[in-house]
């Protein structure tokens, strides 16, 4: 499968902008269609992440599928006949009537135009919690639902699972660290390809991603790794392709605001660095593998680099533990990806959107 993520900085409530820098790196990606079946974006790729409250947000919801983010989705599905995946706040009002709800959400779009689905963010950061609700209402704060993530056949993509960001962690950190319950439900529901729209964010200082930035934040790498251990432990003879479609760049000083599209002042949340580092894995029989070009090229983007990814999954080389020690990883994280150590727990405790 061929398979693209759309890595870039998008400014918070700057939606026109963005849509527009994410057409150029398309356009400059020399990308053509029929050269993909599926592009990702990141979370809330338009609309921006950090905003601090409901009223800052609020400007940017969409309704669900059928806001700017979709009609983009379609427009550059049918462009480069692909799927395509993009997150997007949205507000739902429910038919029966009733108070609109607000979500943090992915749409799927095939090539042909059609929405095949509209999936919720389950576990939500701190950060969405001031404007969004989950799609799950558990019974209990610290006790995760059983069933709360999507796998389904989508089009010709096969048995897809969808996240994002924060699902991929411990239901408001409270759950157990060991329950996985993401990973756990994508194997119980035998998915083939997984998808994971994230704004993930970084313990980097700003310099400090600002230096070698397009070098990925392998800690963050090895943190996501982590989170899908279970699919190592499985040993599973099917592969799992699993997609992590990050952003970069950085938004928010808490000093200063910006106008929104109707011209009302909105203030920013406090400064975030977003960790980039958007790589695809391939997990079987235990083993679990990145992707290099036949070129030489490490298939993962920088911490701080824009720029479209595409890996086929059919004909690229996967990285080899001596490729990775090239990249400067030390010997306990090289580890983790070897093809025949059981990886060892992981402790960063990064911080996720």
């Amino acid at each position: 499968m061929r398979i693209a993520t759309l890595q870039f900085a998008p400014e918070l409530g700057q939606r026109e902008e963005n849509i527009q820098h994410a057409d150029n790196l398309l356009e400059t990606s020399g990308l053509k269609p029929g050269n993909l079946e599926l592009l990702v974006l990141p979370e809330l790729a338009f609309s921006g992440y950090n905003f601090p409250n409901l009223e800052a947000i609020r400007p940017y919801l969409e309704p669900t599928t059928s806001g700017p983010s979709t009609q983009w989705a379609i427009t550059t599905a049918q462009r480069l006949k692909c799927h395509v995946i993009v997150g997007y706040p949205e507000i739902c009002t429910p038919a029966e009537g009733g108070d609109p709800r607000n979500y943090n959400s992915t749409v799927t779009v095939s090539p042909t135009g059609e929405v095949l689905n509209n999936y919720r963010k389950s576990f939500l950061y701190y950060t969405d919690e001031t404007w969004a609700v989950d799609y799950t209402f558990p019974s209990s704060p610290d006790a995760s639902p059983k069933n709360p993530f999507f796998c389904g056949k989508l089009g010709d993509l096969g048995m897809v699972g969808q996240g994002i960001c924060m699902d991929i962690n411990p239901y408001r950190f409270a759950a157990p660290w060991d329950a996985y319950e993401f990973a756990s439900s994508m194997l119980r529901q035998k998915a083939r390809l997984v998808v994971l729209s994230m704004a993930w964010l970084t313990r980097l200082l700003p310099s400090e991603l600002q230096l070698d930035g397009e070098s990925p934040d392998m800690e963050t790498v090895a943190y996501w790794l982590e989170r899908f251990f279970p699919f190592i432990d499985a040993r599973e003879a099917e592969e799992v392709v699993v997609v992590f479609a990050n952003r970069c760049g950085m938004e928010g000083n808490g000093m200063r605001g910006f106008e929104a599209e109707g011209g009302e002042h909105i203030e920013e949340g406090d400064r975030v660095c977003y960790a980039g580092s958007s790589c695809v894995m391939r997990f079987q029989g235990g083993n679990v593998r990145m992707f290099e070009k036949r070129t030489g090229e490490v298939a993962v983007l920088g911490k701080a680099e824009e720029g479209v990814l595409c890996v086929d999954t059919e004909k690229d080389d996967m990285l080899s533990s001596k490729a990775f020690r090239r990249m400067g990883l030390s010997s306990g994280i090289v580890a983790a990806f070897s093809i025949s150590q059981t990886p060892a727990k992981l402790i960063f405790l990064l911080p996720a959107a």
